[in-house]
């Protein structure tokens, strides 16, 4: 058996030679066909085959053409999820549990990050779908008509998460962001609130939330003349400096205001942090409910009341529905509403 690596190919100027099984297979003193078989269905070869294919991996640093192979096979073992943010951690939950029951069935997950603006959605979908992943993960149901026209054409099995609407693309695992608006309204209403106040992010699904929220107000008769309720919007992702700015721009110009609904929990972080920078007490002044149930609101001071999240029953359940789809099973039930829960803590 050769006891060096092959040489380095003749390769056009500025471009890396890569490795190829071929290559592998001189290493090893087998046949290409060998190779395969040892690394896709090891018990097909002998043990001293097997060892002597995995040196030579090893020594190479050759990595599978996985896209050759589901060209044959149709099928990757790759699913694309897709979401607005890295940059907080709501979620990451999501992300952490997919991942994990994608691999304990045998699949790898690629994440996106496509931003708040409908464009970097279309492009990142446009290059996923070229790729031709056995499913994908989208957050959110807010899509451009080219995107979903791709969507429902690429035959690729689709979840969207985190929303719920009567049209999905294809299958769905959300909540409804205007029955939370709703609720955290009647809430606060039944604390006590008359005047309460928004601070929210500006994208779809906080809108969603908003609205929810100013038609509880109205019906419940805490709009005022106004016939709404006075927001403070903050570009999304929000992050913590938009909840104080919010907070002081609403005080200066809602002084009487007993009641704060931020729409995450960063926000709401931002709304005590500037509260106690003014010696302000909560909830004896004013109320504060968050979004998110993130790890630190129940540690906070006062402990935050806010809105809890099933991320992992939604990852989870993402999964078996793209595995499911991508081995031909039936989904019986495509769409799951999983609600969600009104944490009480100090803060409401």
């Amino acid at each position: 058996m050769p006891d060096t690596p092959p040489p380095a190919k003749t390769r056009a100027p500025g471009r890396r030679a890569s490795i190829t099984v071929h290559d592998v297979a001189r290493l090893a003193g087998v046949s290409a066909i060998t190779v395969s078989r040892a690394l896709n269905t090891p018990a097909q070869v002998s043990a001293e085959t097997l060892q002597r294919v995995r040196d030579a991996v090893q020594r190479t640093g050759y990595v599978p053409n996985l896209l050759a192979g589901g060209l044959r096979s149709s099928k990757s073992r790759l699913v694309a999820a897709v979401v607005p943010t890295l940059a907080g951690p709501v979620f990451l939950e999501t992300i952490e549990a997919l991942t994990a029951a994608l691999a304990e069935r045998g699949y790898q997950l690629m994440l996106g990050q496509s931003g708040y603006a409908d464009s970097r959605e279309d492009a990142l979908l446009d290059a996923i779908i070229g790729r031709r992943p056995d499913g994908i993960v989208l957050t959110g149901v807010m899509h451009t008509p080219d995107a979903r026209q791709r969507l429902l054409a690429c035959g690729i099995p689709v979840v969207e998460t985190w929303d719920l609407t009567p049209t999905p693309i294809d299958m769905l695992v959300g909540f409804s962001h205007k029955r939370i608006g709703e609720e955290v309204c009647e809430y606060l209403h039944r604390k006590g609130c008359r005047r309460p106040v928004l601070i929210s992010g500006d994208d779809a699904r906080a809108r969603r939330r908003h609205e929810g929220f100013v038609r509880a107000a109205a019906r419940l008769g805490m709009t005022g003349a106004t016939a709404t309720v006075p927001t403070w919007w903050v570009p999304a992702p929000a992050k913590l400096p938009g909840g104080r700015e919010g907070l002081t721009r609403l005080l200066a110009e809602h002084p009487g205001l007993d009641g704060v609904f931020c729409s995450s929990d960063l926000l709401a972080l931002g709304v005590l942090t500037e509260a106690q920078a003014r010696g302000l007490s909560v909830p004896r002044d004013f109320a504060v409910v968050g979004m998110g149930d993130l790890d630190f609101a129940a540690s906070l001071h006062p402990a935050l009341t806010t809105v809890r999240i099933d991320g992992t029953r939604i990852g989870r359940t993402s999964a078996a529905f793209i595995v499911d789809r991508a081995e031909g099973r039936a989904v019986a039930e495509p769409v799951v509403d999983i609600g969600f829960a009104l944490v009480e803590r100090h803060s409401a």
